[in-house]
């Protein structure tokens, strides 16, 4: 390719400054991620820095080569990038190693993101920048749910390298029906159909996972994944909007890298641009929804007022409002909705050094699971109109390590950290669980006022503990569980709950989703949840216990008399 010199400029970083200092309206996520690359680029990062001699290459190539249709057709590519484009570019491509600057900080890259804000034309675009900048015999891939949506990247590259064939030099391209060719490179991209293609045996440089809320499982991601395992430098893009389920893989690695940013889970290698919105509740009046969701309707006004367009048919006309929802607001929608719980910042604002147990009156909330999986115990105390709790969780010890991968959370850590207790082989020992309940009074120095349990799976358990304390069956259904899980939830936005570090709890947290019964009780669903939320199950299981006893008001407690 012919190319020019330059002057370096940088419109990621006015982005991702434009987004930490409010000026340009971002979920909370994006906002995350904006934090981070700026510290990188303002070398704040001891491990990453920003290859300005690899951007200067890009913005070299983008500069010559020109939109081929649409709006801004004729101009350069450079100057019609929108600045989450420019970010996604700049942090997944550029970002390196301080030791070495060839290998890349990033192998895995999330788009979230709603419809027509230009996904397919930047993934067009972040292929012909990698035809140039990946090593010789690469093999790139797309795989997508069918065969219409695998032709989409193919058909958005087709026209770009059409119209600057003048660019190009003679001959460098190669387009034939089922795959790309760069001639100097021999560098080959193929789009995949997951109905019709297999995905092993590939070893894909780089694969962009296309529409992923649309595939029925994962194993065209893991496919490219595992194709990968020699590779030095490996990529791979997750693009999508939401589906109307949770239940598919695009879920999956949005509440990882959720996790990520949280700092649940210590991962360096996931960057995520997560365009769904803080609050999904009022988004028949609130702009911010359309905001969060939309980051090009920002730049584009033609955009903005076609979605506010879309929102009015959507709130005349329900059979419009799901696919509204989903794919212009990126809301999962299917009549009552599934709401996150608790957010995580909420919880972990509740987190203190250290708890005195010495003496407390605790009540013990039990969510014994099946034996394969995991289970918690609680304990909750009241000091000063505030609560307190505590939560062990016990999981199979021959299954320490597969959960560790399934789950992506460091089991072995939350052992060590003494959060965690592993027990039985491939089932969890209940009487270990037994015996840490009968144990808390000496190990902790408290005072059991009653032990709570769901009869599914700790009848037998419970009769145990009958012989020395109180124990209460707690009905697990909406109308019982309401009113703790509506009290909890309370208390943590007032910061009037606490727990000490707990890793493995703030998890739970993280995956826990609620939802309404006919009658408007919340409670959290286990089936709507993604992964494990059997602490916060514990918890709640407690404060009923407690809030049987005890009445709260705004200022503190009082003792219910009956």
């Amino acid at each position: 390719m012919r190319t020019t010199k330059t002057k370096v400029k940088h419109p990621a970083v006015a982005y991702a400054e434009g987004v930490c200092r409010g000026k340009i309206k971002a979920p909370r996520y994006v906002i995350l991620q904006c934090a981070d690359f700026l510290q990188t680029y303002n070398g704040k990062n001891k491990k990453y820095i920003i290859n300005e001699n690899l951007l200067e290459k890009i913005y070299k190539i983008l500069k010559v080569l020109k939109m081929a249709k649409g709006p801004k057709a004729g101009q350069s590519i450079y100057s019609a990038l929108a600045g989450y484009q420019w970010l996604l570019i700049t942090a997944v491509l550029c970002t390196v190693h301080r030791n070495d600057k060839r290998m890349r900080r990033y192998q895995t890259a999330v788009l979230e993101i709603c419809r027509k804000n230009g996904k397919t034309f930047v993934v067009a675009v972040l292929f012909i920048l990698l035809f140039y900048l990946e090593p010789a015999y690469s093999r790139f891939f797309s795989v997508a749910p069918d065969g219409a949506l695998a032709r989409e990247i193919k058909e958005a590259l087709e026209p770009l390298l059409a119209t600057n064939v003048e660019v190009f030099e003679e001959n460098e391209f190669k387009v034939l029906r089922d795959y790309i060719l760069h001639n100097p490179t021999k560098t080959k991209y193929t789009p995949l159909n997951y109905s019709t293609s297999r995905m092993d045996g590939k070893e894909p440089s780089v694969f962009i996972a296309d529409e992923v809320g649309a595939l029925p499982t994962s194993y065209p991601v893991e496919a490219m994944r595992s194709g990968q395992l020699l590779i030095r430098n490996k990529l791979g893009f997750i693009i999508s909007t939401k589906y109307p389920t949770a239940d598919n893989p695009l879920e999956d690695e949005v509440d990882n890298a959720k996790k990520i940013l949280d700092g649940l889970i210590d991962d360096e290698t996931v960057f995520a641009l997560l365009y769904e919105p803080d609050n999904t509740k009022d988004w028949a009046t609130d702009d911010t929804i359309l905001a969060h969701g939309n980051p090009l309707a920002l730049e584009i006004e033609m955009v903005w007022d076609e979605l506010l367009k879309k929102r009015r048919n959507a709130i005349n006309r329900e059979k419009l409002r799901e696919n509204f929802l989903t794919k212009h607001c990126n809301i999962i929608y299917q009549g009552a909705g599934t709401e996150t719980y608790i957010p995580i910042d909420q919880v972990k604002a509740c987190k203190v050094p250290q708890i005195d147990w010495e003496g407390r009156e605790v009540y013990v909330g039990v969510d014994l699971a099946m034996t394969n999986d995991n289970c918690s115990v609680a304990m909750s105390a009241e000091e000063d109109g505030e609560i307190l709790s505590h939560v062990m969780t016990f999981i199979p010890e021959g299954r320490i390590d597969e959960k560790s991968e399934f789950e992506k959370f460091d089991y072995r850590a939350a052992i060590a950290a003494g959060t965690c207790i592993a027990c039985g082989d491939m089932t969890v020992d209940y009487g270990v669980i037994e015996d840490y309940v009968a144990g808390l009074e000496e190990s902790r120095g408290v005072v059991i006022k009653s032990i709570g349990y769901d009869r599914y799976n700790a009848l037998s358990s419970a009769q145990k503990w009958d012989k020395d304390y109180t124990t209460v069956e707690i009905r697990q259904h909406s109308d019982t569980l309401h009113p703790p899980t509506k009290l909890l939830a309370e208390m943590v936005a007032n910061q009037k709950w606490h727990y000490e570090e707990n890793r493995l709890l703030e998890t739970n947290f993280e995956n826990a989703k609620c939802t309404y019964d006919t009658n408007m009780n919340r409670y959290v669903n286990k089936k709507k949840s993604k992964g494990k939320v059997d602490g916060v199950v514990g918890i709640i299981n407690s404060v009923y216990l407690l809030q049987q006893d005890i009445l709260f008001d705004d200022s503190s407690f009082t003792v219910q008399v009956c």
